[in-house]
């Protein structure tokens, strides 16, 4: 008795007990902790739809960086493109709190000496509405390789129409 009594206080002397001998693969095999990466292959990418109108431009944009970077996901993995595939309708109407409007500016410089230019958002949305939610989500990403794929997943469109019905969108609520 007092032999096994050593055996089961013993951690170390556990798996050389005579009867634990024969089950000690089965016991070390079905302990099993493995990391889940996310790949290419194994991701589910939806399409989803974001309406823009009356939405604050950085509250919205925040909420599309996180839906294309794939982090509303739990098999979330940093190194890969995880996330969806987003669609923004009615870009012209999104809101700048404030006097963003006007005072707001945006930098641009062509790499010639004095030709840095900088235009105001309500010029720029005059221009292109479009920029400014693009701009505005490329600023939340990651400044790496991952984030030009990504930012690739998102497609803006000034007016409520998008060419897109046959992916079959599901709209999503902001």
């Amino acid at each position: 008795m007092d032999s096994l009594l050593q055996y089961t206080i013993n951690p170390f002397i556990f798996f050389n007990f005579p009867i634990l001998q024969e089950n000690k693969e089965n016991i070390v095999n079905t302990i099993s902790n493995k990391t889940y990466n996310a790949n290419s292959a194994t991701v589910d990418k939806k399409w989803v739809i974001i309406d823009a109108e009356d939405q604050p431009l950085g509250r919205l944009s925040s909420k599309v960086a996180t839906l294309l970077r794939g982090k509303h996901k739990p098999e979330f993995t940093p190194h890969a493109d995880t996330g969806d595939n987003v669609i923004v309708i009615n870009a012209e109407k999104v809101q700048l709190t404030g006097k963003k409007l006007t005072n707001k500016k945006y930098f641009r410089h062509t790499g010639f000496i004095g030709s840095e230019t900088y235009t105001s958002a309500l010029d720029m949305q005059k221009k292109d509405p479009t920029a400014l939610i693009t701009i505005a989500v490329k600023g939340m990403l990651p400044k790496n390789k991952l984030s030009r794929q990504v930012l690739k997943n998102l497609r803006v469109y000034a007016g409520s129409v998008h060419p897109h019905t046959a992916q079959q969108p599901e709209i999503l609520e902001i």
